[in-house]
């Protein structure tokens, strides 16, 4: 028989191969893979110490692969702190251990964001609206992230409905989710809960997590905008549906 341990190393490096890969094509959905899949195996918290390294590593990535570093920043810099502060403030839910409820109503709402988008009008937020918007979509984001592990609601539906071109929509995402994760990391740590026996393991999964997305990437590079688009969506779609699944198991 095959030792656990063994068995476990292998599906840390399938699950972030495939979370890569999904995060090469679409920009998003390192995370939302790994806690869906890992939390099978692991605790929750265990789970989202082990995608901290990764995480940063490929969101460092893809927010330095595009041209347009400083735009972004100086567009979206009172959403970033947002982020920070509502992620700190939310990393006490995942903490205590219970996050059931959060993952499934996070997953819901992808689900009915991603289908309603594709089914009907895209959103488009006004440019008038960001300076109060963003740092609420970032608020929101954070408190998400901090209770759930899982940085993309309702930041991604927000920067997409900005109407940013598919490499900046990327990149912005890139910004948005290092920054999500270096809080994350900060906010496990304030409440002494990082666990740092699995650090060696989550610089283990860098890895197959650069593998997988370096052949997304590759993907993406081939895809029109339309098809990017409503890819992204069903990604999203899925991403979503997997979350509330394994949340009501």
């Amino acid at each position: 028989m095959m030792d656990h341990s063994f068995l476990l190393i292998l599906a840390v490096f399938a699950t972030f191969s495939l979370a890569g890969f999904v995060k090469g094509v679409t920009g998003m959905g390192l995370p939302t893979v790994a806690m869906g899949v890992l939390g099978a195996l692991l605790s929750p918290l265990a789970a989202a110490s082990l995608l901290i390294v990764p995480s940063f590593i490929t969101n460092v990535w893809q927010l330095l692969a595009g041209p347009h570093v400083g735009k972004l920043v100086a567009r979206l810099w009172l959403m970033m702190i947002a982020i920070i502060l509502g992620t700190l403030a939310g990393s006490a839910v995942l903490t205590s251990g219970d996050t059931s409820l959060a993952t499934a109503a996070l997953g819901a709402a992808l689900v009915i964001y991603a289908a309603y988008t594709l089914l009907a009008q895209p959103l488009r937020i006004p440019s008038r609206a960001e300076g109060w918007l963003s740092p609420l979509v970032g608020l929101l984001t954070g408190i998400v992230a901090g209770g759930t592990g899982v940085f993309v609601i309702p930041a991604v539906p927000y920067l997409q409905a900005l109407g940013l071109e598919k490499e900046d929509l990327v990149q912005a995402l890139g910004l948005s989710f290092t920054v999500s994760t270096m809080a994350l990391a900060g906010g496990l740590a304030w409440h002494g809960a990082y666990q740092f026996d699995n650090l060696a393991a989550s610089a283990l999964a860098i890895v197959p997590s650069l593998l997988g997305m370096w052949v997304g990437q590759k993907l993406r590079g081939r895809i029109s905008q339309p098809v990017f688009r409503r890819w992204f969506l069903i990604c999203l779609c899925v991403l979503g549906g997997e979350m509330l699944f394994s949340s009501v198991l």
